[in-house]
C-alpha cells in the first residue's frame, strides 16, 4: 500500500464546512464516494488546489496535479459525509 501524509488544508476545508452545517450525518461510504466521471467533471469547473481539499491524504511519491497523488476523500465534492470521515479514519489507521 502507497504512503500517505496528512492535507492539512483539506482538514480545514472539512471543519469550515461543517462550522456551515454543509454535511450530510448519515449516508453510505460507497454512494458518497465521486465516481471518477464525478472528478473529471469537477476539474473541468474547479482547480486542482480545489480538488485537493477534498481529500485528506496526499500519496507519497505521486505527482502533483493527477489523481494519485489524492487520498481519502470525505464528501461528495460538495458536502462533508460523516461516514467519509470515519472511513477515512479506519483506512489511515491501517
Amino acid at each position: 500500500m502507497a504512503s500517505s501524509s496528512p492535507n492539512r488544508r483539506a482538514v480545514l476545508h472539512a471543519r469550515s464546512l461543517i462550522d456551515v452545517r454543509e454535511f450530510v450525518p448519515s449516508s453510505d461510504r460507497y454512494e458518497l464516494q465521486p465516481t471518477a466521471a464525478d472528478e473529471n467533471h469537477f476539474l473541468k469547473t474547479h482547480s486542482w488546489d480545489e480538488f485537493a481539499a477534498w481529500h485528506l491524504g496526499l500519496t507519497d511519491g505521486a505527482a502533483d496535479e493527477t489523481k494519485a497523488h489524492y487520498a481519502f476523500v470525505f464528501g461528495d465534492l460538495r458536502r462533508v459525509h460523516w461516514s467519509g470521515i470515519i472511513a477515512c479514519h479506519f483506512r489511515a489507521a491501517e
